[in-house]
């Protein structure tokens, strides 16, 4: 027992009638910048979580003295 399509379009014009189509298109356009600076900032905090594990790869590969023989010999 589901809501038919009927249903759904009576809601709709109810909502329609108390709302506004102004109003209903300003909060959508709300919602969707919401969306949207939410999505950003999932995103941005990807990019950093990201750096910051390239600086702890970077660190450990700094501590690694690695010495190839061809500098062993310009060293001696």
């Amino acid at each position: 027992m589901g809501i038919s399509i009927w249903q759904l379009l009576i809601v709709l014009v109810i909502v329609l009638l108390l709302f506004g189509t102004k109003r209903l298109r300003n909060l959508g356009g709300d919602l969707g910048g919401a969306i949207k600076g939410f999505k950003k900032a999932m995103s941005d905090e990807e990019q950093k979580a990201a750096a910051e594990e390239q600086a702890k790869v970077e660190k450990k590969s700094d501590d690694v003295i690695d010495v190839t023989p061809e500098k062993k010999k310009d060293q001696a």
